[in-house]
């Protein structure tokens, strides 16, 4: 069966670079690279996202299994691994930049870099929402951070309370080409709307 055709998702609204195979062949080798997320080839997926707070330390892992949210099933939600519907789901993350900073050592947002071990859905907006630090302007997994805009001062405050997704770009994709083994790594520049937010966080 021919098969061309988008290789890998990314959630709604979320920006960044796709790969897109061109025939059967080609879809079956890449979507066989992304099955095995990098754990044996070249595939490497990097992304950028703006959190609320001040994740603890430079970096860390997010180690937590992901399945049907049980009060919507367009939800993910953490889940105990012996649940029927649990899959593995392993995210690292790096802060790259802390927006809002308090002599408390605390701040109201943070720039992060984050590599995907696993490919589940909203895998990214539901771990970081676990450890407390959603991403900015997620409708789902953030609803209770909403009022925080009011926290920060002019301009960030108007660019927050309007940005109208969740602030995560796929910033970097590398895989091996199906047909000359050769590694190719692409990168998409962040967009204006996630410029502007990291601007105004940054004032």
């Amino acid at each position: 069966m021919r098969r061309p055709g988008i290789v890998h998702r990314l959630d709604k609204d979320t920006s960044g670079v796709m790969v897109v195979a061109k025939n059967d062949i080609a879809h079956r080798h890449l979507a066989d690279q992304f099955a095995d997320h990098g754990r044996t080839g070249p595939l490497e997926r990097a992304y950028q996202a703006v959190v609320w707070g001040r994740p603890s330390g430079l970096r860390g892992t997010i180690d937590a299994p992901l399945g049907r949210s049980g009060s919507d099933r367009t939800k993910r939600a953490v889940k105990n691994e012996l649940k029927d519907d649990a899959r593995e789901a392993i995210t690292h993350y790096e802060v790259m930049q802390r927006f809002q900073e308090k002599p408390d050592a605390t701040s109201l947002a943070a720039l992060i870099e984050c590599r995907l071990e696993t490919g589940r859905t909203h895998q990214i907006r539901v771990h970081m929402a676990h450890i407390g630090h959603p991403l900015i302007g997620d409708v789902d997994y953030a609803a209770g951070f909403k009022t925080k805009a009011n926290l920060l001062p002019e301009p960030a405050k108007s660019v927050v309370s309007r940005f109208p997704r969740q602030a995560l770009h796929a910033y970097l994709l590398a895989f091996e080409h199906p047909r000359t083994g050769e590694v190719m790594e692409f990168e998409a520049d962040l967009p204006e709307d996630m410029q502007e937010l990291i601007e105004a966080l940054a004032d």
